[in-house]
């Protein structure tokens, strides 16, 4: 027999919540097969078997459980039963057939939605959708009324009444509980203060519609925003060293370097993943990074070391709509850059009124360690980059750069 514990996952890290188990109390699993999902305050990750056997559960599902404490056990020694899935092969191709007639039949019902038969069988006749319909019974299974309240008040999802009272409690997560300390912590703190500029994203929307196709087919990713935000604040934090600076007791620790923190909004709350040396990444390596963190940020599959650090973050409200925000700074980090929404407005340019598209940029930080000149310098150092983004490229005007001014 083969205990299988909870195991260590960052030295800060104390106790995990056994999420949810991918395998049931006496199956078998394959050696490195998934057993289960445990999430820490800082990330998700799985546990796998350590050997081939028959499971047995120890832990229950949404137990709060220490570094050490035991989850399941493995029983080697148990035979592998008879029809028990194996690695999996890669599929040959399948002969060509002639295509058969189509017909028209009534949609199944999705395998992952939990229903009763009844149910299930009137939302085949009746060609419901599960998505349709809340369900009422145990841990949301899909009953017959649910079904029947979803056909009589459509446009209602799940026949929902008007005037109800309902109420659900909920545990909450270690990510919640992390997310929620380190919001007061911050508020409580520092001296946070927030200054605000705008920016004419009109230069960004041009270069971004010349050469997005040729980028796309050089790189293989898209051309965003979050690469010339992410280049403009690496530039800047190099240029204004106290944005990029953190107090620690009676010492300013600076960075030589820019760690960037980009907040993406993950399926159980938000997490700031870490972009490593970005005054060093070119446009290209910039934009794979925010993809490949965003995916695993989506999927929970974020690493603590992917998580930690960081000396500035960026976070992106204009993706649902903020037009304006106070972003909170993620300490020990002193500063946020808040982006938002970008609308078109008209300003005066040159003795006219034209209509741009605007960005409103928030910078919030801590006034102990920043001061006004500093914030301020910063935020109009990204601005300038941002409407000329050509700057990026030498940091300054190419006249200038030529001209040694």
């Amino acid at each position: 027999m083969i205990d299988i514990k909870v195991p260590t996952v960052g030295e800060s890290i104390s106790e995990v919540t056994l999420v949810k188990w991918l395998k049931k109390e006496g199956d078998y699993a394959n050696r490195d097969e998934v057993l289960c999902e445990l999430e820490s305050e800082k990330a998700t990750f799985e546990l796998t078997a350590e050997q081939a056997g028959t499971l047995h559960i120890v832990a229950e599902e949404n137990a709060t459980l220490k570094i050490g404490d035991l989850a399941c056990t493995i029983d080697e020694t148990a035979p592998k039963p008879a029809g028990a899935p194996t690695a999996p092969a890669a599929a040959a191709p399948a002969p060509k057939t002639e295509k058969a007639p189509e017909t028209k039949a009534a949609p199944a019902p999705q395998s992952d939605v939990k229903a009763t038969p009844v149910a299930n069988a009137i939302m085949s006749d009746k060609q419901v959708k599960a998505n349709d319909v809340v369900g009422s019974g145990t841990q949301g299974k899909i009953l017959k009324q649910d079904v029947l309240d979803a056909i009589n008040n459509p446009g209602k999802r799940g026949g929902a009444q008007a005037f109800t009272r309902e109420e659900k409690r909920e545990k909450m997560s270690n990510l919640r509980k992390t997310i929620s300390r380190r919001l007061v912590e911050a508020k409580n703190s520092t001296a946070m203060l927030t200054t605000f500029n705008e920016v004419d994203m009109t230069r960004i929307m041009e270069v971004r519609k010349q050469y997005k196709d040729t980028f796309k087919e050089s790189h293989g990713v898209n051309l965003g925003f979050m690469s010339f935000f992410t280049k403009a604040c690496a530039t800047a934090l190099l240029e204004w060293p106290a944005v990029n600076a953190y107090i620690d007791g009676d010492s300013l620790i600076y960075h030589d370097y820019c760690d960037i923190s980009i907040a993406v909004s993950a399926p159980k709350g938000l997490v700031v993943p870490v972009l490593r040396n970005v005054e060093s990444l070119s446009m290209a390596e910039i934009e794979k990074k925010v993809v490949e963190v965003a995916k695993k940020a989506r999927d929970n599959k974020l690493t603590p070391d992917e998580m930690a650090g960081g000396t500035f973050t960026i976070t992106n409200g204009g993706v649902f709509g903020s037009l304006m925000s106070t972003p909170i700074i993620n300490i020990p980090q002193s500063a946020i850059l808040g982006m938002h929404k970008i609308q078109d407005r008209p300003m005066a340019m040159n003795g006219k009124v034209e209509i741009r598209p605007m960005m409103y940029l928030a910078l919030s930080y801590d006034h102990r360690i920043i001061d006004g000149r500093e914030s301020v310098g910063f935020l109009v150092r990204v601005k300038e980059l941002l409407e000329n983004p050509e700057l990026l490229l030498l940091g300054k005007d190419p006249v200038k750069a030529l001209l040694e001014l």
